[in-house]
Order: structure tokens, then sequence, then C-alpha cells
């Protein structure tokens, strides 16, 4: 594909349901060509690939996917219960399932990075390539000295804290697109109103909140051991590109030695950026991810 023809791409809104939870998520280009699909992070939306998708179109003619997880963005919120790697996995593959994407090449950042993981693991028929940007590595290694018993009260404490945390409001949206700006300044205006005018929403009163659930701040319930984890990861058949950061997160997918439980895996490091990686140095990640792409 020409480079100009990059921006003639727009997202078109789309919904499935998985779990009687309406689930939202965006394409862009023709459902006949190859199929890539990105999964966001926790607080974050499918609008955060913009700027990637347009990037990456300009090195082939491919059908970008991003959906909203369950609790972001436009998707349903959870009723009655928190939000568990294996629900996520579910409405992973009742999306590429229903509409018949699959094999597809998977890109994930952060916790999108660990569900794109697993879900590689899980179904390694559906993924033809994986891509994980900053993904979550073995954090339950934290947990485990607390025993089970230790887990799950401790993830009923913070879960009863969240019930009674009051979102964030703010009085326009200019006040919340320069809450965006402090909360990550490696962003620039362009982009820091992008994720705002996308990821937040207007109440009845008049004032914005962001889009996404409280109760996906608790991580400790997720539902996968340490030796879970490694076994799903043993089980990856695509050739995987792990991206991940100079200054990003502690515990990421490939470091801390877990690079040996994939068959055929490849670690490269940008350097100059965060934990959001893909805004921070978007040309480094593109090209990356194009060498991937284009590879045999």
């Amino acid at each position: 594909m020409a480079q100009n023809q990059s921006h003639e791409l727009s997202p078109t809104s789309q919904r499935f349901f998985s779990q009687r939870l309406r689930m939202h998520f965006v394409e862009w280009g023709s459902r006949q060509a190859p199929t890539i699909v990105l999964v966001h992070g926790v607080r974050d939306h499918c609008r955060t690939w913009d700027d990637l998708i347009l990037r990456l179109s300009a090195f082939g003619d491919y059908h970008f996917v991003a959906p909203d997880l369950r609790g972001h963005g436009d998707s349903d919120w959870v009723q009655g219960s928190g939000y568990r790697y294996y629900d996520y996995l579910y409405d992973l593959q009742q999306l590429i399932t229903q509409n018949q994407l699959g094999p597809v090449v998977l890109i994930g950042h952060s916790l999108g990075g660990a569900i794109a993981a697993f879900f590689a693991g899980v179904y390694p028929e559906l993924v033809s390539k994986l891509i994980l940007l900053e993904g979550i590595g073995l954090w339950t290694r934290e947990q485990a000295e607390t025993g089970v018993a230790g887990q799950i009260r401790e993830w009923s404490e913070v879960t009863r804290q969240l019930a009674g945390r009051e979102p964030r409001r703010y009085a326009d949206l200019q006040t919340a697109y320069q809450r965006m700006q402090e909360a990550n300044p490696q962003l620039s205006r362009e982009q820091a109103y992008h994720l705002t005018l996308h990821g937040a929403v207007q109440l009845e009163d008049g004032q914005f909140t962001w889009k996404y659930d409280q109760y996906t701040y608790n991580f400790l319930g997720v539902g996968l051991a340490k030796e879970e984890i490694i076994e799903l990861w043993q089980n990856i058949a695509a050739p995987t590109l792990l991206i991940n950061a100079d200054q990003g997160l502690e515990s990421r997918t490939g470091q801390d030695d877990t690079l040996q439980y994939f068959r055929d895996a490849q670690l490269r490091i940008v350097t100059d950026a965060g934990h959001w990686t893909h805004h921070d140095q978007p040309q480094q990640v593109t090209q990356l991810i194009a060498e991937l792409l284009t590879a045999p």
C-alpha cells in the first residue's frame, strides 16, 4: 500500500455479545485483508491504537480490529463480579470466531499483552503472529507467599474499597484533557487530546468522567497462577515479538528470564520510552512490528 493511502482509513464502530455483555470494537479496512487485532491495557480504550494503525497501514493492506475490553470504553461493565483473565479471553475468542477473523496477528499492550499471550497459548490455531508491548509478566510471584487464603482475603478487601471509590469527575472536556497531560507528560498535546476525546464520557449533569469501571483496578483475582502462566506461554506456536521500554514496568513479559518459556520469540528494548511505548516512540515501535509483519 502506498504511504498516502494510510490516511484514507477511517474506523467504524461494531458490536458483538459475550456473556450477555454488549461489547464494542472498531475496525479499519476490508475484511478481505489479513486481520490484525489490537488489545489495549487497563484503563485504556480501543482508540489508543489509532496512530499505530495509520502507521502500520503504510506497510501493507490489513484489516485492523481493536476491541474495548469489558469494563472499558464503550463496552458494557460487568455487574455482580470482577474482571478475570478467563472472561477477557472468552471475549476475545468470541470477537474472533463470531466475525470469522482467524487466524489473526495479535497485538497487545500491558494487560492487553498478557491477554494476547494467554490467548495465543489457549488458541494457537487462531494466532499467526504475536506482538506484546510491555506485556504484564509474572506479577503473581509477589503474591505466592500469602497463600490462597491470604490472596482471597486481600482480593476481598480491595474489592470492598473499590466499591466506595468515586470516579473522578471534571467540569469540562478541557479539564479532563489537562488531567491526561499531567498524568502522562510524555504524550504530545495531540495524543493527549485524542485519548481524552475517546476516553471520556459526559454525564447527565454535564460533567465528564473516564470510560472505565473502577473494579478493573483489582488485579488480585484474575485467576492464573505462575505455573499456569508459564504453561500458556510454552504453548504459544506463533512467532512472537516482545517489545519493552527501557523505562517500562518492573515485571514484563520477556524480562526476568521469562523469555525461556517462549518457543519462537525475540525481545527488543525501545530506548527513551516508558510503559506506553507505542505513544512515546511510535516510529521505533512501528518499524519493529512491520519487520515481523512482512517476514515470511
